[in-house]
């Protein structure tokens, strides 16, 4: 699967049951928007309410878990998503085990974050 990357020790976590997790290589790569309104993509987000308000910690929060956990491309993540902001609200983030696993076997700075 494009986009998919298993972890360091060569186990996928699975976001869901069947898709592996999708992992950027490096959080300096995630240079998506810190301010301002983001739409979702249909594939990322089915609700008609796909806009979110990065000003809004809890939109901001919403929009961070549905990209993680729905994404089956890496492009999503450097698009959507920002490497310092992810970094600052991991540990509030409600994400599935598998892909809380996943990220943080790549990037342990987001063990301690």
């Amino acid at each position: 699967m494009q986009g998919a990357s298993p972890t360091v020790t060569g186990v996928a976590h699975l976001a869901r049951p069947g898709r592996p997790a999708v992992v950027a290589r490096t959080l300096t790569e995630l240079t998506g928007p810190t301010r301002g309104v983001v739409e979702l993509p249909v594939r990322l987000m089915w609700n008609a309410e796909r806009t979110f308000d990065l000003g809004d910690p809890d939109q901001l929060l919403w929009l961070y878990e549905n990209v993680l956990r729905e994404t089956t491309r890496t492009a999503d993540l450097r698009q959507l998503l920002d490497g310092r902001t992810l970094r600052r609200v991991w540990r509030l983030l409600n994400l599935p085990h598998a892909v809380r696993q996943a990220w943080e076997s790549r990037h342990h700075a987001l063990r301690t974050a």
